[in-house]
């Protein structure tokens, strides 16, 4: 089985490292100085507090700027997984595309809505599977990985259209330790990581707060519980289901179990890196237009986030 790994930055860097350990051939998509790095190998650190060295022998490496992609690479992989940043999606979906057997799969492993809409566009939904993972990393500047906490990767497809090689797909990422599943409801699980995504990401990045300081403020806790609300009437208007009880109970829950993370939002505003707004408080907006329901918190937010942005490239 081949797979790439597209955008090789914290939790494709995991996927990578895990990967290694099964028979799987791996080629890893990236750019620039990332792809610079990853060849002269791959360094883990686990969650368990071992270091781990990928060999740069066990992938390959694809600077997706250095274009076009050589033809032994195209229509070579079995699974093409894309995990870079949202506002990536179009141009790591084209590359997936091209990449990607005609009997394959694209994944994508990415936050917020839309992503798996733009993929299915180029590859159709009978070929195109949402994934939700929870495993919890950073990349530091010189590139290597912290897998700071362990957790799942549910993937599913909005088809039924699924065969013998998912399975397969499946049973390497379990044996790669990344505590696979299959879900038969992908867009309630895609809905209920947007709905914490939105609650605590844009408020975090905006005061520079860890998530556990949500907990210590409770003016800050409301604003929280107040985007996510919005973000449940847009997904009930389109017709899932949700108990707003148990999800602000997963929240906080969440809030408690990631304490002292920094969320990936404030991580890139720290570096004056373009953040994910749009694909999470961006999406419940757009989605709510489109419904005729108000969502003033996450137009805040967004604006606030799309402020701080702004601000990066003023002097």
């Amino acid at each position: 089985m081949k797979i790439a790994v597209l955008g090789v930055g914290a939790i494709g860097g995991v996927l990578v490292g895990a990967l290694s350990k099964t028979k799987s051939e791996i080629i890893c998509v990236s750019r620039r100085k990332t792809a610079r790095l990853l060849s002269s190998g791959l360094v883990i650190n686990t969650p368990e507090g071992e270091i781990e060295f990928v060999d740069s022998g066990r992938y390959e490496v694809i600077d997706s700027e250095k274009k076009p992609i050589y033809d032994n690479y195209i229509k070579s992989c079995d699974f093409s997984i894309v995990a870079g940043k949202t506002y990536s999606t179009y141009e790591l979906a084209s590359i997936a595309n091209d990449m990607t057997k005609d009997e394959g799969y694209v994944i994508s492993i990415q936050n917020g809505l839309g992503n798996i809409e733009i993929i299915s566009k180029l590859m159709g939904q009978d070929r195109t599977i949402g994934g939700s993972i929870t495993h919890s990393s950073w990349r530091s500047d010189d590139g290597e990985v912290n897998w700071s906490g362990r957790g799942s990767l549910i993937l599913g497809m909005t088809s039924e259209n699924h065969d013998e090689k998912i399975v397969s797909l499946i049973r390497a990422l379990n044996v790669a330790g990344l505590n696979a599943q299959w879900s038969d409801e992908i867009n309630k699980i895609l809905w209920k990581k947007l709905f914490i995504n939105v609650a605590i990401n844009p408020i975090c990045a905006i005061t520079g707060l860890k998530n556990g300081a949500l907990l210590e403020n409770t003016d800050l806790l409301n604003q929280a519980i107040m985007a996510m609300d919005e973000a449940v009437t847009v997904s009930q208007s389109s017709g899932l289901e949700f108990s707003r009880e148990d999800l602000q109970r997963d929240l906080i829950e969440i809030i408690e179990l990631t304490s002292e993370n920094r969320v990936s939002m404030l991580q890139d505003i720290m570096a004056g890196r373009k953040t994910e707004i749009d694909s999470l408080c961006g999406e419940v907006i757009s989605r709510g237009e489109r419904l005729g329901i108000p969502t003033p918190r996450n137009e805040l937010l967004f604006s606030l986030i799309k402020g701080i942005e702004s601000s990066q490239f003023l002097d």
